[in-house]
């Protein structure tokens, strides 16, 4: 670990010291230290462009990029159009991008032939420079080489731009259209749009395709502009263009590709800008103009941009810091803008689901959950109850109209399932946390429950496949007899771990609905994934040489015999092996074997015992990652970075995430390791640089000492204000390591704390060395465990005092509780 340490001390002098920075959390705006081009280039497919928090409409400029699902990338790409619906972070196909608009200072030769229609066309005038993007919470604005500059902000459910022409001439027709295209090119029959010849108004419908799931959508809109004089307006079709023809009904044409088409406007000047204001809907045009004419009643971006960029204020708000002198303005904007990226997506489309209206929240893109539960969902629940309480309802929503609990939506479809039925941890997480206000928990326990007993026809999008097989052999064999659902048959392992765990979550919700019997069934049951542990199986490089580590997860037959995947098949190291929902895909989903070789978070005490006890578990979690067999890109590696606590060793932890962050997450555009799951890579390093990271599920949340000086956080619940504070904090990270804590002024041991700090307003203040110590490392100080430590299990690095353990249920809720 010393040359862990060494690379950790490098890496926070380049990052931390590059201006000095103290924050009080009196006299600042977070919103200062937000950048929303973090992520948009190298894969992160973030959206940088003007939202509200969960907003329905997200305005951006939309480039031709190989990776813009988000929308907007900085990688030399060109703007294509300027489109009013999009997702944050997602990978799978480019997500949304319907309907964008598109400027021209003017048409050659005057004539509205002159201008390039289609998307392919007209990338050639969507070339702009880097320098002039701004990106702000709640405003977005770009100058394209070709002339025009395009600002933006939005409502709810609406947009507005200004496009102003600085270098127009006193005879030039600006034109504006609007194509029924969407990012990934999905529309299907039929796009219409309709131009009212007098006002210039634009409304019209599409039916698309969702970019990482099953089923088709229909958006509406509705486009009003104003500004200068129409001088005349149309529809377009292919590159031809016509002012006389006010209606258009497109087709997809025969090769699948859809056809291009769609309005035009042209004005009589460019000498003043052009406004358009664009709602969309997803009920009807009546509707997109009325939402658009409801939430933007004036033509003043900077107004709506200001009262966008308040609201955005009031949610950052509740987290302030003192940061401490010398440390730079890059980790201050790395941790506000992974806050900020929590609050993009899932997103808020309550009155605008026209599948059901129950009068309940109605939330979209949940893209997905196997990425959002880890940390994102955990997050909102300190920073924003109110809105997860939402998101909780609407999941059980969900379950109440489709049958099923979601583990990925989006565009009111269906998403793929990625592993297990992993909104089950989502509710049980919640549920231990204290939300409740209009949860229907006794239905919300229904839906997990179906998910754990009854498989559907179609488990590739709802619920969990090889039910039959779980239930009688206690795993999911690879090549299943399944003849009850159908998905792809792949990812055994991965599926039997996480049943496992889901079916733990489950047990979490029984216990405290009083639910005895259900509570140990799916105890038991969640035991299941020692099945797979294959105690001889070995681990090579693909040179021969020996790891040197034994006992791996392995799939298994329906006659229970072996079936062996490489252990390293899958990892960061493994470029050739398809291993995401290809029916050539692996037993394991993005992730070997070595890396779900941990993923037994409800009983990190048997996974302990198993690889031979805490020296043995420590060597082989750091292995793990000083070899690069896993990814920090990907959601998995997440709770891993933490996992020394349960051998007690919290400082491992806290050396980990000071290497990983700054190494792989910096405040720029490529400094993302992947993609940010709609925020999943923000909450990672939100909660890392707070210093606390939880085990999602359980009411756990790991200890190490904050990036800064103190982090303070306000409970929206209770108003409470719970600090973490650092004694002898130092900017160079040298002192990361606690030597001793107390809680609310008395000595504290534990290397974890549960809800109540944040809801009670607890102070812990952890007094740092250069040096690990004894802090957090007795056998009554680890976290939570189904089953039992044994006294080996403390740290031996420095031999502390065996002490014992008391394994208890507390109020219904099952955990391990010390005393």
């Amino acid at each position: 670990m010393a040359k862990l340490n060494g690379a950790v001390k490098a890496a926070s002098l380049v990052y931390g010291l590059a201006a000095t920075t103290t924050v009080q959390a009196a006299s600042f705006d977070p919103l200062t230290y937000v950048d929303l081009l973090i992520g948009s280039s190298n894969g992160g497919n973030v959206f940088p462009g003007a939202t509200l928090p969960y907003g329905m409409a997200k305005a951006v400029a939309d480039t031709n990029s190989g990776s813009n699902q988000g929308g907007f990338t900085l990688d030399g790409s060109s703007v294509t159009g300027f489109s009013v619906m999009h997702d944050s972070g997602t990978g799978g196909s480019p997500s949304l991008g319907n309907f964008p608009l598109f400027p021209y200072t003017s048409c050659p030769g005057g004539e509205v032939d002159g201008c390039s229609f289609p998307k392919n066309d007209r990338v050639k005038f969507g070339a702009f420079s880097n320098e002039s993007v701004v990106a702000k919470p709640g405003y977005f604005g770009i100058t394209l080489n070709s002339g025009a500059k395009v600002e933006m902000t939005t409502s709810q459910h609406a947009a507005l731009f200004k496009f102003t022409f600085p270098d127009a001439g006193p005879d030039d027709k600006p034109l504006i259209l609007q194509d029924l295209t969407d990012l990934s090119n999905s529309r299907q029959d039929n796009g219409t749009v309709s131009v009212d010849g007098d006002t210039g108004r634009f409304t019209g419908n599409a039916v698309f395709v969702p970019s990482f799931g099953t089923g088709t959508y229909k958006l509406y809109f509705c486009t009003d502009f104003a500004g200068a004089d129409i001088y005349d307006n149309g529809i377009f079709v292919n590159s031809r263009a016509s002012a006389d023809v006010k209606d258009l009904t497109i087709s997809r044409s025969i090769n699948g590709y859809p056809l291009p088409g769609g309005a035009f406007i042209r004005f009589a000047s460019a000498q003043e800008p052009i406004y358009a204001r664009t709602g969309i809907s997803f009920i009807s045009s009546a509707q997109a103009c009325s939402n658009a004419e409801k939430e933007i009643t004036e033509w003043d971006v900077d107004k709506y941009a200001s009262e966008a960029a308040d609201v955005w204020r009031e949610k950052l708000s509740p987290i302030t810091i003192e940061a401490g002198e010398g440390v730079g303005d890059d980790y201050i904007k790395s941790f506000y803008s992974g806050i900020y990226r929590t609050m993009v997506n899932p997103q808020n489309y309550t009155g605008e689901n026209p599948l059901w209206d129950d009068g309940e929240p109605y939330y979209d893109s949940f893209y997905c959950i196997w990425d959002l539960f880890r940390s994102q969902m955990p997050f909102l629940t300190i920073l924003d109850p109110t809105t997860l309480t939402e998101q909780i309802r609407s999941l059980i929503s969900i379950y109440k109209h489709t049958g099923w609990l979601p583990d990925c939506r989006m565009s009111l479809c269906p998403g793929y399932t990625q592993g297990g039925s992993n909104a089950d941890n989502v509710l049980a997480d919640a549920y231990l946390k204290g939300l409740k206000d209009g949860i229907d928990w006794e239905k919300g326990y229904e839906a997990v429950v179906k998910d754990a007993q009854v498989e559907p026809y179609a488990w590739s999008t709802s619920g969990r496949g090889g039910i039959d097989s779980w239930k009688r052999l206690g795993y999911v064999p690879v090549q299943d007899f399944d003849y009850k659902g159908f998905g792809t048959m792949t990812r055994s392992i991965s599926r039997t771990l996480e049943y496992s765990y889901n079916d733990f979550a489950i047990s979490q919700i029984a216990g405290g609905l009083g639910k005895k019997e259900d509570q140990e069934k799916y105890i038991e049951s969640s035991g299941n994934w020692r099945n797979l542990f294959k105690a001889d199986q070995t681990s090579f490089f693909s040179n021969g040489t020996d790891t040197g580590f034994k006992g791996f997860f392995q799939a298994k037959f329906l006659n229970e015999t072996w079936f062996t995947q490489d252990p390293l098949m899958c990892s960061n190291l493994d470029s050739k092996s398809i291993c995401s929902l290809q029916n050539s895909g692996a037993e394991t989903f993005e992730s070997s074997t070595w890396e779900y070789g941990f993923f037994v978070p409800h009983d990190q005490a048997s996974l302990l015992d198993l690889y031979g006890g805490p020296d043995s578990f420590v060597d082989r979690l750091s292995y793990m990652h000083d070899q690069q067999i896993t990814y920090i890109g990907n959601e998995p590696s997440f709770l891993t970075v933490f996992q020394y606590h349960y051998a007690g060793r919290p400082a491992l932890s806290a050396e980990r995430s000071h290497f990983y962050i700054p190494k792989y997450f910096a405040p720029t555009p490529a400094g993302l390791p992947g993609n940010d799951d709609s925020g999943a890579m923000g909450s990672f390093v939100a909660f890392s640089m707070m210093g606390l990271f939880p085990n999602p599920g359980q009411d756990v949340y790991l200890i190490i000492p904050p990036f800064f000086e103190s982090v303070s956080i306000k409970s929206p619940v209770t108003g409470k204000t719970a600090t973490i504070r650092n004694v002898n904090f130092d900017p160079t990270y040298k002192n990361v390591y606690i030597q001793e804590a107390t809680l609310d002024g008395k000595p504290y041991t534990k290397n974890w704390i549960d809800h109540s700090f944040f809801t009670e307003g607890k102070e812990l203040v952890l007094t740092l060395g250069d040096k690990e110590s004894s802090w957090g490392t007795q056998v009554e100080d680890l976290p939570p465990s189904l089953s039992p430590y044994n006294s080996s299990s403390e740290a031996h690095t420095t031999a502390p005092a065996k002490r014992s353990y008391v394994p208890r249920f507390d109020g219904g809720i099952l955990g391990m509780m010390f005393s």
